[in-house]
């Protein structure tokens, strides 16, 4: 086969993947970049270009700080807690332990639950002096608190429900990434005298960095794309303390019908989350080692 037929045969078996990604990715990321330039049509009023009205009705809009203050919390809250607690149950689930088949499904079945279902779980044990937790709390003689309806508590319950879900997903990717390493690591490091605690942070870690990174850029989109949890749970309130920026423009493109500001919501949301890849790629880069 001529180096032109290979190109070509390469290029044939990319073709749908490119179709599809342009088609479903590109293509609604363009028009919605598009979208934001113009007004809302409503009725007989078409769409009209109104340039960057909409980015200056964003930078007025006290919602939407509301919103990405709520966010920025809810990422700093849930990514660093589901990748730790990924990676202690992985660690524990890859050893010679009695029960690990059960344990390993017990970790991963959270993340199999539908969305809708997690959140109204959730909402069970959230609810003022019947749920679970009112009444785990008042075996320690605390009074009853609605959870849910409390600024200083929503957005931390929410909280809550996203890293039981999500750790699990995690804990998969560590999992396979433990069963890929070599035994004779440990079995050398061991000879060398290196505690365990030692070879973990020196060895394991470090070729885990790849993993790592992977999981950390899905930690970050996953915390910028809840949605379902706010809207079974809180709506966004009380007093807009748990609206993260999805669910804000969900409710300005679904609720209010405003499409032209939900595009340019979108896109903010879009170019905040490419620069949290880009800068996790630019700073771990250089902490990735491969076996």
């Amino acid at each position: 086969m001529t180096r032109e037929k290979e190109w070509l045969y390469a290029w044939l078996l990319l073709l749908p993947a490119i179709a599809l990604l342009a088609l479903f990715t590109h293509y609604p990321a363009i028009a919605t970049l598009w979208h934001s330039f113009h007004s809302t049509p409503k009725g007989n009023r078409p769409a009209a270009w109104v340039g960057l009205d909409n980015y200056r009705q964003l930078v007025d809009d006290p919602i939407f700080w509301k919103a990405l203050t709520n966010n920025l919390w809810f990422a700093l809250g849930t990514i660093p807690a589901s990748i730790a607690i990924a990676l202690v149950m992985a660690v524990w689930v890859n050893g010679r332990i009695k029960g690990r088949g059960f344990l390993r499904l017990a970790y991963f079945t959270p993340t199999v639950l539908p969305m809708i279902a997690v959140a109204n779980i959730w909402l069970f044990f959230y609810t003022p002096e019947y749920g679970l937790l009112e009444k785990a709390t008042a075996a320690f003689g605390a009074g009853t608190h609605n959870w849910l309806g409390s600024k200083d508590t929503a957005l931390a319950c929410l909280m809550v429900v996203t890293v039981w879900k999500e750790a699990g997903f995690f804990m998969i990717f560590y999992l396979a990434a433990l069963q890929t390493m070599s035994p004779h690591l440990a079995e050398a490091a061991a000879i060398e005298g290196a505690s365990r605690a030692y070879f973990f942070r020196r060895v394991t870690f470090p070729l885990l960095m790849p993993t790592t990174l992977f999981v950390l850029v899905n930690a970050v989109i996953n915390a910028f794309r809840l949605v379902d949890h706010v809207v079974v749970m809180t709506r966004g309130g009380p007093d807009n303390a748990t609206s993260l920026l999805l669910y804000y423009i969900y409710e300005i493109g679904f609720r209010f019908w405003d499409s032209a500001y939900a595009g340019a919501l979108t896109m903010v949301l879009l170019a905040l989350l490419g620069a949290a890849a880009l800068a996790q790629f630019w700073f771990l880069e250089r902490k990735v080692h491969y076996q």
